[in-house]
C-alpha cells in the first residue's frame, strides 16, 4: 500500500520524494519556532508558527527519522525553545545551541544535558550581541573542546575566504552551514570553494548539504545549477557530509520550498545509495552521536 500525501506546514506541495530515504535518514538543519517562547528584543521580524508537532509531519512525508534542531537568530541566546524542543523528540534528536562568548562552563553542562552537542556562530544575519567577532569564534571553541562539542558557523563565501586560517586551527570539530552559500555558477572553481575544500582535507571539517535555495537561480522544482557543486563536494568528502532541510524555510517566501524538491536534489548530488546513506545515516550518526 502507497504510503498517502502529507500536508505539512511551511512546505509547498503534498507529494512524497520520489526516492525513499534509509531507515535512520537524519535531517540534520532545521529549527523549531514556538509561539510559547519569546523572540529576541533584537529580532524585529514575526516568528513563523512552526512546533515539533508540524515538523513530526514533514518527518512522515520526507521519511527521515533523527533530526537536528538549531536555535535561531530569532531566539538571541534564549535557547529554551530548542531545548523544550528536544525533550519532546527524545533520543532521536540533538541540539544546536547559540550563547555569547561570556556563556559560563555550568550552562554548557545544562545544555548538554539536554541534548545539545554543538554551537552555532553566526557571522551572516543580526545577533542579539551585534557584530560577531572572530575573539568570539575561537572563545567559545576553547570553551566547548572539553566537551567533545563541535562548532557551526554560517558564512558568505568571502568570509569564508578571510576565517580560513583561524577556522583550520580550531580545537573542535568544525560544521559549515548551507555549503558556505557558494555561488552554483562558481560551483567548485572559485576561491571560497578552494577554501572549502582545503578545509574537508585537513580532516576536521564537515560540511551542511543544504540551503540549495538559497543561491539557487533555478529554484523548484530541480535546483539545477546546484547539481555540480554538490557533486563535488559529495566526490571530495563524501565522509563528512550532512544534509538538512532548513525547514520551515525562513529565508525564503512562506509556502514556496518543496522539501520533497529538497530530497530529490540531494539524490542528484549523490548519485549513489551508498553516498546517500553515508551523508543521512553514517555521517550523522558520528557526527552528533546517534547510535548506528
Amino acid at each position: 500500500m502507497s504510503r498517502p500525501d502529507i500536508a505539512v506546514p511551511h512546505s509547498l506541495g503534498v507529494n512524497l520524494p520520489t526516492h525513499v530515504l534509509p531507515a535512520g535518514a537524519c535531517d540534520s538543519h532545521m529549527h523549531i519556532f514556538d509561539p510559547r517562547f519569546s523572540p529576541s528584543p533584537h529580532w524585529t521580524r514575526t516568528p513563523p508558527v512552526a512546533e515539533v508537532s508540524a515538523y513530526r509531519k514533514l518527518q512522515q512525508r520526507l521519511g527521515t527519522s533523527r533530526t537536528v534542531v538549531v536555535t535561531p537568530s530569532t531566539y538571541g541566546t534564549d535557547n529554551a525553545c530548542t531545548v523544550d524542543a528536544l525533550s519532546q523528540l527524545g533520543d532521536s534528536a540533538r541540539g544546536v545551541a547559540v550563547v555569547d562568548a561570556n556563556v559560563s562552563p555550568e550552562a554548557l553542562d545544562q545544555l548538554t544535558a539536554s541534548g545539545v552537542c554543538g554551537l552555532r556562530v553566526n557571522f551572516v544575519t543580526p545577533q542579539s550581541w551585534g557584530e560577531t567577532t572572530v575573539d568570539m569564534l575561537t572563545t567559545l571553541a576553547r570553551k566547548i573542546a572539553r566537551l567533545g562539542w563541535h562548532i557551526q558557523i554560517f558564512v558568505h563565501p568571502e568570509q569564508l575566504i578571510a576565517l580560513a586560517p583561524v577556522l583550520s586551527s580550531l580545537p573542535v570539530p568544525l560544521v559549515i552551514d548551507h555549503m558556505a552559500r557558494i555561488s552554483p555558477a562558481e560551483a567548485d572553481h572559485g576561491k571560497a570553494y578552494s577554501i572549502l575544500r582545503r578545509l574537508l582535507d585537513e580532516g576536521n571539517t564537515w560540511v551542511k548539504l543544504s540551503g540549495a535555495y538559497m543561491r539557487s537561480a533555478v529554484g523548484e522544482p530541480d535546483y539545477a545549477d546546484t547539481v555540480p557543486l554538490g557533486r563535488a563536494l559529495v566526490k571530495a568528502a563524501p565522509e563528512r557530509l550532512v544534509w538538512g532541510s532548513d525547514w520551515p524555510h525562513t529565508t525564503q517566501p512562506l509556502n514556496s520550498v518543496n522539501d520533497a524538491s529538497l530530497v530529490a536534489v540531494l539524490w542528484q548530488w549523490c548519485e549513489t545509495e551508498a553516498a546517500l546513506h553515508r551523508v543521512l545515516v553514517d555521517n550523522p550518526s558520528s557526527l552528533y552521536g546517534f547510535a548506528s
